[in-house]
């Protein structure tokens, strides 16, 4: 497909490349939309939430041009996301000892979405490996500690307002699969 010469019809500089890093960065643009969706919702009784949600945003936004450009997410800023993951999770100790259906009032969509999007953003940088791009370790750690950062969040907002989770329990996987 032809770039527009008409500026004004063009989205991004790179979207008709055919390889798989402009999906990273839309993807990755997506997560960052979704986390400004969450602030957004944010009610003012968690500001902790929004702090960590508005330090986020922009390193999310780092994370988007780590590939093409330079490497913008460092140790430090995993050392801060694994701080604050183990902080929600002294809060929400013992809320979901399994698979939980993902559920909750605003800005909890917001949150799971973005939770999906970082494991898409994991996804797509394997595909980049394959296709022989190369992958620095702190961009996949980065994403995961965000996956269970978003979730660690939402349920200690389920449990500031005393919503509980509906567990999941699956019939595909667990003591009686296809294969077990």
């Amino acid at each position: 497909m032809e770039r527009s010469k008409n500026l004004d019809e063009v989205c991004y500089p790179f979207i008709h490349e055919s390889g798989p890093l402009c999906d990273f960065e839309v993807i990755t643009d997506e997560l960052c939309g979704n986390i400004g969706a969450a602030i957004s919702e944010m009610p003012s009784e968690f500001p902790d939430l929004r702090d960590d949600l508005e330090a986020l945003q922009p390193m999310v936004f780092h994370l988007n041009g780590s590939l093409r450009g330079r490497l913008a997410i460092t140790e430090a800023d995993i050392s801060w996301a694994g701080e604050r993951l183990a902080a929600y999770r002294r809060e929400a100790d013992g809320r979901a000892k399994g698979f939980v259906l993902p559920r909750g009032e605003l800005p909890v969509p917001f949150l799971n979405l973005a939770r999906s999007g970082a494991k898409k953003a994991i996804r797509q940088m394997v595909r980049i490996e394959e296709a022989g791009g190369e992958i620095p370790r702190v961009l996949p750690r980065f994403c995961n500690l965000l996956c269970n950062l978003f979730f660690a969040m939402i349920l200690v907002i389920n449990q500031r307002r005393g919503i509980d989770e509906i567990p999941f329990e699956s019939k595909s996987y667990g003591p009686r699969t296809r294969n077990g």
